[in-house]
């Protein structure tokens, strides 16, 4: 298998996996270029894409095109190649976040392949969640999972929780009432769109979930101030379960990892019946992000928060066309 050229059909199929990864606002900041001669993805970020008040440093960026590259993984050991990876290979050219060559079935890597059915199975959920706890050894497989792909998984507790929850509140409260903030919000999201149909990036109004009326849950609101026809209200859960995605350092490799990580675990996630949501406002604050960080040893950079809990699968959201985000070089 590891001389065969592949079809250009097998690729296409390789990218729609990969492409159906989160991103911040759904912006899907990705570009694959495909070398068939050496069997090798180039993933790429598109700066176009990038939120320039809410992720001015491309830090989001990097996490959602990583959670694309974990999906390439997971796709290629799928079809019965190793994907040997290479994070930032040429410092000359920052929009090069990996290269995936397809080799021989290789170790190491055998973890993944169960994944491969959660691809499309996972969609963000912004509904209200059970009160239920994620049982002690789903918690302990999901850490697991972020420490195979270099990052680490907390579950705050307490007022540790209390402490993340304000901190979202108050990023949330900024958010609502700043202008750049606001205009990225504009520019990524679809009010009008009925359907999956009808835009190919973007969150789309169907997704955006019920209106908070009551509960703790760190629910954003995309509509913020805009009406939305037929929108509902629902009481969200009392005691939201958070998870807390680290990394120890701070730069561009160690989003990857954590883009890679949070895939994993969401992934992961969706095969033990849990659905997510993404809690972003506190880290879009700089003098919000910091404190979110381990209260006991003050150490580690939080680059995700998560929202886990039982309850309804959220709607399958836009994909730009295969054709807009992969190129095939000889």
């Amino acid at each position: 298998m590891s001389q065969q050229v592949l079809p250009e059909e097998r690729v296409t199929a390789l990218i729609y996996d990969a492409a159906a990864a989160p991103s911040m606002h759904n912006a899907q900041p990705w570009r694959f270029l495909y070398f068939q001669g050496s069997r090798t993805v180039h993933v790429r970020a598109d700066f176009d894409r990038v939120m320039p008040h809410a992720d001015p440093d491309t830090r989001a960026l990097h996490i959602g095109c990583a959670a694309a590259l974990l999906n390439l993984r997971v796709a290629v050991i799928h079809g019965g190649w190793y994907p040997a990876t290479r994070l930032l290979p040429d410092p000359a050219d920052p929009a090069l976040l990996a290269t995936v060559q397809l080799t021989g079935l290789g170790s190491g890597e055998s973890e993944l392949a169960a994944l491969y059915p959660a691809i499309h199975q996972r969609h963000t959920s912004r509904f209200p969640f059970e009160e239920t706890d994620v049982p002690e050894a789903v918690q302990t497989a999901l850490r697991d999972a972020a420490s195979l792909q270099g990052a680490s998984l907390s579950f705050p507790t307490g007022w540790h929780l209390q402490e993340v929850l304000e901190l979202v509140e108050e990023a949330e409260a900024r958010n609502l009432t700043d202008r750049g903030s606001g205009e990225d919000l504009a520019a990524w999201t679809r009010i009008d769109a009925p359907s999956v149909n009808t835009a190919t990036d973007g969150v789309p109004g169907y997704a955006f979930g019920p209106r908070k009326r009551g509960g703790n849950a760190p629910m954003r609101d995309f509509a913020g101030s805009r009406p939305v026809e037929g929108r509902s209200a629902a009481g969200f859960e009392r005691s939201p379960h958070l998870a807390l995605l680290s990394t120890d350092r701070d730069r561009p490799e160690d989003w990857l990892c954590a883009g890679q990580a949070m895939e994993h675990v969401l992934l992961l996630a969706t095969l033990e019946g849990i659905s997510s949501s993404f809690v972003t406002q506190a880290l879009e604050w700089s003098d919000l992000r910091w404190p979110l960080r381990d209260p006991i040893s003050g150490t580690g950079h939080v680059q995700m928060v998560l929202r886990l809990g039982y309850g309804p699968k959220g709607p399958s959201t836009p994909r730009r066309p295969v054709s807009e985000v992969l190129d095939i070089q000889p």
